[in-house]
């Protein structure tokens, strides 16, 4: 399972039956206007398919782990409790999308379900099926609280606190906190990736997961008020 991005791989017991799989579409040039339709068992009801559009793209929601989901589809084909991990289809018949949750003040649908893009999960499963789980890609290093650095004067981005020992942050030369004997000398101010901004922690996570393990990223860095890039290379951990 993939908690990080509300994904799961289940394995069928088919008994004989063959099965045939959805046409894999692509979610990368989806638009906003068109016509999408959502199968699942909304309370139980199963086969139910439920029609209407894509009302709009790059959504964020959070997991049941609390890391934000980004680059989520917005539809207000009805979703209801039980649709939850069915496809979502564009109008010929292939997967857009899988079914992840509502926003209503009633617990019923209001117009208002998201999908997680199939070019996530395309990117995401194999990943599951290769290694039981999705690969957690391990920077090196582990970033102040936010909390603390929403009361610095300093530009959004990540802030580098410790750089552990061995690590792909260390490899790359990273710079963390650094006590004084007049205080702490900030660390490093990760600004971005790959021309990217990355304005908090969820962010930079999203854009260096999006990247193949053992590739190289580009980091734009703010280093005592010097604005440097620095080559990083993605290791997974964990």
């Amino acid at each position: 399972m993939g908690g990080l991005k509300d994904l799961a791989v289940l394995q069928i017991q088919a008994k004989g039956l063959k099965l045939r799989p959805i046409p894999i579409g692509t979610s990368g040039d989806l638009q906003v206007g068109q016509r999408v339709m959502a199968i699942g068992n909304p309370f139980g009801l199963d086969q139910t398919l439920t029609l209407g559009v894509v009302s709009a793209l790059g959504r964020e929601i959070q997991s049941a782990t609390r890391r934000r989901i980004s680059g989520v589809i917005q539809t207000d084909a009805a979703i209801n409790p039980g649709n939850s991990g069915g496809p979502l289809l564009d109008s010929a018949g292939r997967l857009i999308g899988i079914n992840t949750a509502i926003q209503s003040t009633s617990g019923s649908s209001a117009g208002i379900g998201f999908a997680v893009p199939v070019d996530t999960v395309n990117r995401i499963v194999p990943q599951f099926i290769s290694r039981g789980q999705s690969a957690r890609i391990d920077l090196g290093f582990d970033p102040i609280p936010e909390a603390w650095a929403a009361n610095l004067d300093v530009p959004k981005g990540v802030i580098v606190g410790r750089v552990r020992r061995g690590g792909p942050a260390e490899r790359a030369g990273l710079r963390g906190l650094v006590r004084q004997d007049r205080g702490w000398l900030l660390g490093d101010l990760i600004l971005g990736v790959n021309g990217h901004p990355a304005q908090d922690l969820d962010k930079l996570l999203d854009l260096v997961e999006a990247e193949a393990p053992g590739s190289v990223v580009t980091l734009d860095v703010l280093r005592r008020g010097e604005r440097i890039k620095v080559p990083l290379k993605l290791e997974t951990g964990g």
